[in-house]
């Protein structure tokens, strides 16, 4: 799909069909993740893939929408904060949050090309996260979508105009 076109189509889907999703599309939307730009390349991030079927009782305690576990894989995009770039010599500003978000952002992009939907999910229980994900010390849950085909449709994008969000500094 033309870029263009792949960003006017992405949308939050909150509803989707039990079809599952072939190894194929998890791969190439995995792939784009693995592609995604990092502060220094350190790609301070995993992805955590996990099947709903039968889990769907733990998902619901990191976050209770009954949509979240309609969709066959749910896909967390954790950080390694040990791992992060951070600007030290200026003020010390950590970039592993950042970097998740170029994570995830490349993720969803890559989902919608493939006719898959998701939905970008920060609104979570970290605790619950951390333990029915099993993460390691270390790992932190910043980042989770649903993964599966959409059983609902895009309603109208709300935006800012773009002039209340961009200024260009005069040449």
């Amino acid at each position: 799909m033309e870029f263009s076109a792949l960003i006017q189509a992405r949308y939050s889907v909150r509803a989707y069909k039990p079809d599952p999703v072939p190894d194929a599309a998890l791969q190439q939307v995995l792939e784009a993740a693995r592609l995604a730009p990092t502060a220094d390349n350190r790609q301070p991030f995993r992805i955590v893939v996990i099947p709903t079927a039968g889990r769907e009782e733990a998902l619901r305690r990191i976050y209770s929408r009954g949509w979240f576990v309609q969709a066959p894989l749910v896909i967390c995009v954790c950080t390694v904060p040990a791992e992060a770039w951070a600007r030290r010599k200026y003020d010390g500003k950590p970039y592993a949050d950042v970097d998740a978000a170029i994570v995830m952002d490349h993720l969803i992009l890559a989902a919608t090309d493939a006719g898959l939907g998701t939905c970008w999910i920060a609104a979570f229980d970290p605790a619950a996260a951390r333990e029915v994900l099993e993460l390691p010390a270390g790992v932190e849950p910043v980042l989770f979508t649903p993964l599966g085909y959409p059983a609902d449709a895009p309603g109208p994008k709300r935006r800012k105009p773009l002039a209340d969000l961009c200024r260009v500094l005069p040449g």
